[in-house]
């Protein structure tokens, strides 16, 4: 009995299996067109895989463990022959590996090889998740007529640009991807990658910054040299950058994401940029999971190659349901839109207002409140968007992050009626610093009956004149969330979020080689001239009227030792 054929089946939901006897062809050699081989595992059934349509997954982490048994073992058990290539300079492949800088002409030598192979058939389609959707964005606008569908899940065409903006550098993702890639190969990677999280954790507080590859491996990256000295917009990043692609692609496509997915933002601008193209085939499947939820993850991959993929490989179409498909979190419920963004929602702003509250009503007069930001110990993450084998991705309590000093709360009365917020999420915050160089952290959080907040979506932006009064804008990450009658709405705002985002010191240097830290005095706005608000797609539910008025049965206390509800002013 093969143990692990049952063991993915029970734990992706999947049908029973065409077969269970498979057979696997190691080590493939795959020439590009520099010279360069790359090697491959072709997964097939024993009897019949000829011909079979071909799933391409190519990926830099290997090519068996979780990549063997969730996604080529269940695939090739229903209905594929499967191909699994490791990407240059990874696990045999000729090297070096040079992230997301290669991946556009060895995919597309990939692709050309494949479909010459005796035991193709007549059809391929592309599969995977993360790095594994970022080498199909590389090539989306120029595969093969073979190719009938692709599904790039949490990912997005612009892959790791998002962390690098020069207004907002994420620092933990690409330095923890770094340090992942760098150790990958050693032997029992996985467990020292755990027990070696915290050297990690560790090394990203280092002074200068470009040293904390040293303080976590021993020795340099590349790959983390090149983050630190090239922001999102320098050319050394051209080769992974494929937005201007995306409207070209004409190709069939499922793309796949969560709601606390560092990749989101850009896997929905991707959507939309199809569905402005008028492309018919695209679909978005968008769930309540982080980029580490990888069971969730591989399940509904798996479920969109065999339902979408499997059937235009099959010249069928797939069976009928809407373009969109949403996770709507705190109803915890699946549903189906016509397009992103959804109709009917409709911004509203919520506005900061004296004493912590939120309204909907202008804010009145009133004094700013303050915080005093440090960088020498700056305000911590909690869940949301992370990339860390111990840290807690997604929704958490937040109830230490708002008993610090240097964290306001606002929030609103109980809410008469249910409150669904459905699309992109923004805030303009008005804020002075006693320093140029500071940042403004926004969290849009739920508060339950019982006064747990919990976090909903957030993002960060860098100001580099924020001595004088200046109006932030804060692109938080896009949500689906129903606030429930009876929980209240709650925004944060502070000066940071370490380590997913590097720590501002507050003097101007690079951030590679910083080696100063300043404390800075913040002050946040809320009054007539500076109307400070979180902007919410919104449809209130019923009752449509007084949806975010004060309750009969008055607002839920905070805990005791918090200071939920109320701003700390300066």
């Amino acid at each position: 009995m093969n143990v692990s054929s049952y063991l993915t089946q029970r734990l992706q939901h999947l049908a029973p299996p065409l077969t269970r006897d498979l057979v696997i062809e190691r080590d493939l050699k795959v020439r590009m067109r520099d010279g360069a081989v790359l090697l491959a595992d072709r997964w097939a059934p024993r009897s019949g895989g000829d011909g079979l349509p071909t799933a391409l997954v190519r990926v830099p982490y290997g090519r068996t463990g979780m990549i063997a048994s969730q996604t080529a073992r269940p695939l090739a058990e229903r209905g594929f022959q499967v191909l699994v290539q490791s990407t240059r300079g990874t696990f045999g492949s000729d090297g070096p590996f040079d992230p997301m800088r290669c991946e556009r002409e060895d995919g597309l030598d990939t692709m050309d090889w494949v479909v010459k192979q005796p035991w193709f058939g007549d059809s391929m389609v592309l599969v995977g998740m993360s790095y594994l959707g970022a080498v199909q964005w590389a090539v989306a606008d120029a595969v093969p007529h073979q190719v009938k569908a692709m599904i790039p899940a949490m990912s997005e065409s612009a892959f790791t640009l998002e962390f690098l903006r020069e207004d907002g550098f994420s620092l933990e993702i690409p330095f923890v991807w770094g340090v992942q890639m760098a150790c990958q190969e050693r032997r029992f990677a996985s467990l020292r990658q755990m027990l070696e999280e915290k050297k990690v954790q560790r090394a990203m507080r280092a002074l200068p910054l470009n040293q904390a590859d040293v303080a976590a491996l021993g020795h340099h990256s590349g790959f983390i040299q090149d983050v630190l000295a090239h922001d999102a917009d320098d050319p050394f990043w051209a080769p992974a950058d494929h937005r201007h692609r995306v409207a070209d692609i004409t190709v069939p496509m499922s793309l796949v994401g969560g709601w606390y997915d560092m990749f989101l933002p850009g896997q929905l601008r991707d959507y939309r940029v199809l569905q402005d193209a008028g492309s018919a085939t695209a679909r978005l499947t968008v769930g309540p999971w982080a980029h580490m939820s990888f069971l969730a993850i591989s399940e509904s991959v798996t479920r969109e190659a065999l339902e979408f993929g499997l059937a235009y490989a099959r010249d069928q179409r797939p069976p009928e349901r809407a373009p969109v498909r949403l996770f709507v979190m705190g109803e915890d419920k699946w549903h189906d839109f016509p397009s992103w963004p959804p109709p009917g929602y409709e911004p509203q702003r919520f506005h900061l207002q004296p004493g912590g509250a939120l309204s909907t009503e202008a804010p009145a007069d009133s004094s700013p409140d303050g915080y005093r930001y440090d960088p020498a110990d700056p305000t911590p993450t909690a869940g949301g968007v992370r990339l860390s084998p111990t840290a807690k991705e997604g929704p958490v309590d937040n109830a230490a992050i708002e008993a610090r000093p240097d964290v306001l709360t606002y929030t609103t009365p109980v809410l008469d009626g249910d409150v669904e917020v459905v699309g992109e999420v923004s805030a303009e915050i008005f804020f002075r610093s006693s320093l140029s160089y500071a940042d403004v952290f926004v969290r849009l959080c739920d508060v339950d009956a019982d006064g747990r907040s919990t976090n909903v979506c957030d993002g960060l932006v860098s100001l580099t004149d924020a001595d004088h009064t200046t109006r932030a804008t804060v692109q938080l990450w896009p949500t689906a969330y129903r606030f429930k009658r009876g929980h209240r709405i709650r925004v944060q705002v502070s000066s940071g979020a370490f380590p997913r985002y590097n720590r501002n010191p507050g003097t101007g240097e690079p951030r590679a080689t910083a080696t100063t830290l300043r404390a800075a005095d913040q002050q946040v706005f809320h009054d007539p001239r500076h109307p400070s608000a979180v902007i919410l797609p919104i449809r209130h539910l019923t009752p449509a009227a007084g949806a975010v008025t004060a309750s009969r049965r008055g607002a839920v206390p905070p805990r005791p030792g918090t200071r939920h509800g109320a701003a700390r002013r300066g």
